[in-house]
């Protein structure tokens, strides 16, 4: 009898073709008992050498294949771009949609019923479901999980925003070149993903929330034996999603992205989310706007106490305390429990009987984290498409706020000048850095957290309004207006605007302004020329040809879903 799997296209034909894949099969010891008539399960492994938010995963690929084994399937590990955060320059969002092509191609052109894709650290995460959701065969993600706490001198560190803070200080000339390698080596004290409320923490949270992974699993730490176990059991449920023809069309609704949005709130989520969650919804076929994420930040208030946002925590805290099941149980009726999940259960199913055990890391409705929303979205004639603020990381004083600007062309010009005190910056200057955006970076690389002049910082000064077309990490935090859109480096508004203008934010009102004529801004567009491409041939010249702006994801036009069909099955002749 034909097996109906995909798989045995490659493997059951009775001809040269199907001796050729079969005896290859065997060349690498397997036999027929291996793969005949069993779902063939890709692991789609994104470890690296150089990725520290992934190291564990060389040992978990072997806790899937495990998995599969036991449900009945045939496990393949297929690597792809490991994308380590750290380490690729200028910036991994320059090569997210690439790990997305990969991963649709890996998908399609393999002879795979489904698949386990094994990503965390920040833009694995999205690129890997952007290229499943797009080639559309059963699929489970398995989240990295955060590392443990960092630790200096008993004292509790975070990823990144306390990088940024011990750095302030170094400068500030408060601590130093000792305590500052102690924090150097105890900030990140295990494999796994930023333990903060960064990006990665953010986007396995919401690829759970969308019911793309075993409910609450994206809450396990990285070291923690829970997670040894939860690897094993994405390998299962992989092969019984082949035996259901439970694919991401299967699940995905626009009542799960709904619920994306209003989680990526409560968390106090990172400012890449909306990027990555607009280009997510817009392959799935259910798009959200930026005025989405603002509304949603006006309705839903900061429920988890974990940093930038929070005060005191970090995300292992997070799991002690119910994890994301009991972020979202405190929800009540700010989430949609109908939403389908890879479980096979609904999301309401799925957290069901949930609690808080730690009340001060995971808040009720009647005592969120802050007076403040997760997101805030900016227009006016300095950014017509949007600009984004995390007002919940903020100093409050700086959401309504005029003073005048003080405009730097590059990154690299800004680093180099910041710190001379002719510049005349006092804590009321507005600090712009143009040239950063998805062209300008390329890849809008994370520069948006513009570092304080030494002198200020030496006068106690810790947040000062900030403006760019940069992304910025998640686990940063201050007064940053960031993906301003259009980018400087296609002629966008930011290109304009000159030291000394006067800049007008209303972050409640949703209002960024330069409080320049139109004449005047008529007559610097006609003085503007375009900066020269940076890539004259290969994949960067694809990109700076291809990518879209910030408030529409950053995805390729031509990968979006309405650009055209999907390449039909692979023929095998």
């Amino acid at each position: 009898m034909k097996s109906n799997l995909r798989s045995a296209r490659w493997f059951e034909p009775d001809d040269l073709r199907g001796f050729g894949h079969r005896s290859r099969l065997m060349q690498m010891g397997y036999s027929k008992e291996d793969w005949h008539g069993r779902p063939v399960i890709a692991i789609v492994n994104t470890w690296s050498d150089i990725n520290p938010c992934h190291a564990h995963f060389r040992l978990r690929v072997e806790d899937v294949k495990r998995g599969v084994l036991q449900a009945g399937g045939f496990p393949i590990e297929l690597p792809a771009l490991s994308l380590s955060e750290n380490f690729v320059k200028p910036t991994t969002m320059l090569y997210r949609n690439l790990l997305a092509i990969e991963t649709e191609e890996l998908l399609r052109s393999h002879p795979v019923d489904g698949a386990v894709l094994m990503g965390g650290c920040d833009k694995t995460t999205p690129g890997l479901l952007l290229g499943a959701i797009s080639m559309d065969l059963p699929c489970i993600f398995l989240p990295a999980g955060p590392m443990l706490r960092g630790n200096l001198r008993g004292e509790v560190l975070g990823s990144g925003a306390d990088t940024w803070k011990y750095w302030d200080d170094r400068r500030a000339g408060k601590i130093g070149i000792e305590e500052w390698q102690g924090v150097e080596a105890g900030i990140a004290r295990s494999y796994g993903h930023c333990m903060t409320m960064g990006t990665a923490a953010t986007m396995t949270a919401l690829a759970d929330t969308l019911g793309l992974c075993l409910t609450g699993s994206s809450s396990i730490p990285a070291a923690d034996a829970n997670h040894i176990r939860m690897a094993a059991a994405c390998g299962r449920r992989a092969v019984e999603m082949v035996n259901e023809n439970l694919c991401p069309s299967s699940v995905l609704s626009r009542a799960s992205f709904d619920n994306a949005l209003n989680v990526a709130m409560a968390m106090g989520c990172s400012t890449n989310a909306i990027i990555h969650l607009i280009a997510l919804s817009r392959r799935a076929g259910f798009p959200l706007t930026l005025d989405d994420f603002h509304t949603a930040g006006q309705r839903v208030p900061v429920l988890a106490n974990i940093r930038p946002s929070g005060e005191r925590y970090l995300m292992e805290d997070f799991f002690y305390a119910g994890g994301l099941k009991a972020l979202m149980v405190q929800m009540g009726d700010l989430l949609d429990g109908t939403a389908k999940t890879v479980t096979g259960q609904t999301l309401g199913d799925e957290i069901a009987g949930a609690e808080s055990f730690l009340p001060d890391v995971i808040r009720g409705l009647d005592n969120p984290v802050s007076s403040e929303p997760a997101m805030a979205v900016l227009r006016g004639n300095l950014a017509p498409q949007g600009a984004v603020l995390k007002p919940s990381a903020a100093d409050p004083r700086l959401l309504n706020h005029r003073g005048p600007a003080l405009v730097f062309d590059s990154y690299a010009e800004m680093k180099a000048r910041i710190d001379e005190p002719s510049l005349g910056v006092t804590a009321d200057t507005v600090l712009i850095m143009r040239g950063a955006g998805p062209q300008g970076g390329p890849g809008m690389p994370e520069w948006g957290m513009l570092p304080i002049p030494k002198y200020l910082l030496e006068q106690g000064v810790r947040d000062m309004v900030r403006i760019s077309d940069a992304r910025m990490s998640g686990t940063s935090y201050g007064a940053c207006i960031l993906h301003v859109s259009p980018e400087a480096h296609v002629g966008g508004p930011l290109a304009l605007v000159q030291t000394g203008d006067t800049i007008v934010i209303d972050a409640r009102a949703g209002r960024i302004e330069m409080d320049v004529s139109e004449d005047e801004l008529a007559r610097r567009r006609t003085a503007w020329s375009a900066p020269v491409a940076k890539a004259g041939r290969g994949y960067g010249w694809v990109y700076a040809h291809h990518i879209m702006q910030a408030d529409q994801g950053c995805d390729f036009d031509f990968l979006e879903t309405g650009f055209g069909a999907s390449a039909p099955e692979p023929e095998i002749l």
